[in-house]
């Protein structure tokens, strides 16, 4: 008698682990699959099948013996939404040599290259009243940027925040486009004499134009492509780094140290988050993001952690970033003009405000607006 109330049992409990779609293989499964039985669930079937005899095979009424009935029988599994994954545990990935060559190399190529290409090609080719070379580059820069941020974040051994990456990734597009129209009509301005070491109603193209309410509509389109554009797309941007950073610390002494690939990527990667920056006009932000860091890597220290090599290579890149700002900003210190342009207490000059000051002999204008 006591076997088969054993074999009823063992039945039951075997519809009620059954998946409905189908049972599992033995001692797996599969992913994305979850299921958790109540305590409520586990008592009620196991009481349907309890003997009314005291004779039975043993049961027991006290809370424990429930309890510990139903943890043995059924044990949960963790849901497909938990926030902690088991590989969450201090496991280092290794230097993303791919996704950090990438990211430079376009970086130089769409990004700081785009006004370079704009001016170098034949005018004949890219008509003013089309795009230029160079927008096509901030089309490009649009779409590899937020794909290779979100592949890093992806790579990164922690679990991060997914909806402030992807909120971030909409952000950063959204700005980067409404600096694409902007920016485009500025540098093309270049060949009708624009000169943006001057502001917009300074400049002599601009300030005698009828009726004078153009010139507000250039100030406006001023407006969305170095104030609105820019912080929409630099501040999620930096954001989305400091995220990554935050993954990227190892309780191994050993691995906290930089491969060859990172010690030569590390120069172009710096020089260009220079021109980021001054170009820009985002000091304050980088500023902020930098001593975050530095705060962040003193508290994981107090913890026994240290920075990984992707980790150092970030935060090295940062450093010798602002090496590179104090080193421009001492070079143009007395220069008048752009300390006209770039009054107050921080003053660091845009690289193209330089660049038409004292280079634009180079290019002369090619007609007028």
């Amino acid at each position: 008698m006591q076997k088969l109330k054993i074999v009823a049992l063992n039945s039951a409990l075997f519809t009620l682990l059954k998946r409905p779609g189908g049972a599992s293989p033995p001692g797996r499964v599969r992913d994305g699959d979850s299921f958790v039985l109540s305590f409520a669930d586990c008592s009620s079937a196991l009481l349907s099948l309890r003997p009314q005899g005291n004779a039975a095979v043993g049961w027991d009424n006290s809370p424990a013996s429930s309890q510990s009935c139903s943890m043995a029988l059924c044990p949960p599994v963790p849901s497909r939404h938990g926030s902690v994954k088991a590989e969450d545990t201090f496991k280092t990935s290794p230097f993303h040599l791919d996704l950090w060559f990438y990211f430079t190399l376009q970086n130089w190529v769409l990004d700081f290259g785009r006004p370079i290409a704009m001016i170098i090609l034949p005018l004949e080719w890219f008509p003013l009243n089309k795009p230029s070379a160079g927008d096509y580059f901030h089309m490009a820069y649009n779409v590899i940027t937020p794909f290779l941020l979100l592949k890093l974040i992806e790579r990164s051994p922690k679990t991060l925040p997914r909806s402030m990456v992807y909120v971030s990734i909409i952000t950063f597009v959204m700005g980067a486009s409404i600096h694409l129209v902007g920016d485009s009509v500025n540098h093309r301005l270049i060949f009708s004499g624009y000169q943006h070491h001057l502001s917009v109603r300074e400049n002599p193209i601009i300030r005698n134009l009828k009726p004078e309410t153009l010139i507000d509509s250039f100030e406006l389109l001023y407006y969305y492509d170095e104030y609105l554009g820019h912080s929409m797309w630099y501040i999620p941007f930096f954001l989305i780094l400091f995220i990554y950073f935050t993954g990227c610390f190892t309780p191994v002494a050993g691995q906290s140290r930089m491969p060859v690939a990172a010690l030569l990527l590390v120069g172009p990667s710096s020089l260009y988050y220079w021109y980021l920056v001054t170009e820009g006009q985002i000091f304050i932000l980088y500023i902020f993001t930098f001593f975050a860091m530095m705060a962040l890597v003193m508290h994981q220290k107090r913890k026994g952690l240290v920075l990984d090599s992707n980790g150092l290579f970030l935060f090295y890149s940062f450093i010798i970033t602002l090496l590179l700002i104090a080193l421009w900003v001492g070079w143009l210190w007395n220069d008048k003009i752009l300390r006209k342009k770039y009054p107050g207490v921080i003053y660091i000059p845009e690289p193209w405000a330089f660049y038409t000051l004292h280079m634009n002999n180079l290019h002369p204008s090619k007609g007028g607006l």
